[in-house]
């Protein structure tokens, strides 16, 4: 779609200041909301996934049929305007984000479906299956199909079921591969990011939860991940390798939304866990800012390093990382307060860069990929439009402070997330690889979703393990 022709039933209703270069008083945040605003609506500009004959979710067709964008980059836009929600308060875009993430949850609810298999990876499954969990864990409305947590324990049972096959099989004395089908280029080669997203999930479904299982698995796959080498010990997270030299063969360039994941995840583990257990993730969060803030932040903007610089060096799969890894450091403020100081000081510097870049376009205000040059300079896209849109919502975090970061004890099931008790048939456990246990099947009446959820993630891992072990 071509930017600025808006598609009326996704757009109705929602009203855009006038064409102008982006203006932003950092020192407000009526000022940041408004910006933050028209980010949005620029963003879903590109977005046409409502349209009759097109796909929910979906940023256009994949680039095996002739797009531009990966399936997996569809969940960076929703969970990016789940976070826009949080922080402003403004609900114009919460139907399609709903839409989109019950459209591509699959046929067996854990964001497996058919039609992507020729591209599925672990990495590609488990971020919808965040996007999902961000929507509970934020107390985002209820999807009246099924709860987001059902949606988020059924990714995870099946990636646990393959962290587990993989040990077994010694190949690379574990770890997840990229891809899940045999048949996909790329199967031959485990990364870190299938592993970060895999670490992520449980980190969260454990705090969620309060079930230490989850946690331990996490705990198992980042001590995986530092074994074969991908993490080492001055924080530096590298790609990955291939199983033929039994991942010796590791391929040192970082992306920033490796170390960005586990930097969040180590902040979920620390943020639930106490005493020594606690000490190692508080040293683990410490060490991965630091080196996220000296690498990819070293003027205090996001510079990412393995393709920025280069024409046309960038994939269009990383032109999202900035958004993400943005968000990644706010969540981490929220979870380990400590960071704060170091942390807050650069996301504002960094959405002061962002923001000189967004002068371009038919209205004068889309952005540029590329913030050290603080100019609008190259060809806009859905992906600049997120990033700045992350830049700026996360200004407000002061704001959102007391709302916190839900667990299925503070949740809102009225209200907000259903957390495992909301309506529709949640399918608990019964992914593509294996059954689970129980149906999650929600009463949907408002009563004790701490209880409801207690009783089915027990009940889940008790029959995972079973059958694992």
């Amino acid at each position: 779609m071509k930017q600025g022709a808006l598609s009326l039933a996704v757009l109705s209703g929602v009203v855009s200041t006038a064409s102008a270069a982006l203006k932003v008083d950092f020192g407000s945040a009526d000022s940041i909301k408004a910006a933050a605003k028209d980010m949005a609506f620029d963003a879903l500009s590109y977005y046409n996934g409502n349209e009759t004959g097109e796909i929910p979710g979906m940023l256009g067709p994949e680039p095996y049929a002739g797009g531009k964008y990966w399936w997996w980059a569809g969940s960076v836009q929703w969970s990016t305007l789940i976070d826009y929600w949080y922080y402003t308060g403004d609900d114009s875009y919460n139907a399609l984000v709903t839409e989109a993430l019950v459209h591509q949850r699959g046929p067996n609810n854990d964001f497996m479906p058919p039609n992507h298999t020729a591209g599925l990876s672990n990495d590609d499954q488990g971020f919808w299956g965040l996007a999902a969990m961000q929507a509970a864990e934020l107390n985002f409305p209820a999807s009246p199909i099924i709860s987001w947590v059902n949606l988020t324990r059924n990714v995870w049972v099946s990636q646990a079921r393959r962290f587990e096959q993989e040990e077994k099989q010694e190949a690379c004395d574990g770890g997840l591969r990229w891809q899940v089908p045999p048949t996909n280029a790329g199967y031959d080669y485990k990364n870190t990011i299938s592993n970060a997203v895999f670490i992520n999930l449980g980190a969260r479904l454990g705090r969620w939860t309060g079930n230490a299982t989850y946690v331990e698995w996490a705990d198992r796959a980042w001590t995986w991940l530092t074994d074969v080498g991908f993490l080492t010990e001055d924080f530096s997270a590298y790609d990955g390798a291939h199983v033929q030299t039994n991942c010796t063969d590791i391929n040192k360039i970082e992306f920033s939304y490796n170390s960005g994941i586990l930097l969040q995840s180590a902040a979920f583990l620390y943020n639930q866990t106490t005493g020594d257990d606690q000490k190692r993730w508080r040293d683990r969060v410490t060490g991965l800012t630091k080196a996220i803030l000296d690498k990819f932040f070293d003027d205090g903007y996001h510079y990412e390093i393995p393709c920025e610089g280069r024409d046309g060096a960038c994939t269009p799969d990383m032109l999202f990382f900035k958004g993400m890894v943005t968000r990644y450091l706010a969540s981490t403020v929220q979870l380990a307060p400590f960071t704060k100081d170091a942390i807050s000081k650069v996301l504002k510097t960094n959405a002061e860069a962002a923001v000189k870049t967004c002068t371009g376009g038919d209205n004068n205000r889309q952005c540029s990929f590329s913030w050290a040059k603080g100019k609008f300079e190259n060809e806009t896209d859905i992906p600049s439009q997120l990033n700045t849109l992350s830049a700026l919502t996360v200004l407000l975090q002061d704001e959102v402070s007391q709302k916190g970061v839900a667990t299925n004890v503070t949740s809102n099931p009225s209200g907000g997330s259903d957390g495992g008790n909301g309506n529709g048939d949640g399918n608990s456990g019964q992914g593509q690889n294996g059954n689970g246990s129980g149906n999650g099947n929600g009463n949907g009446n408002g009563g004790s979703a701490g209880t409801t959820t207690r009783v089915t993630v027990g009940v889940l891992v008790a029959g995972l393990f079973a059958a694992l072990l």
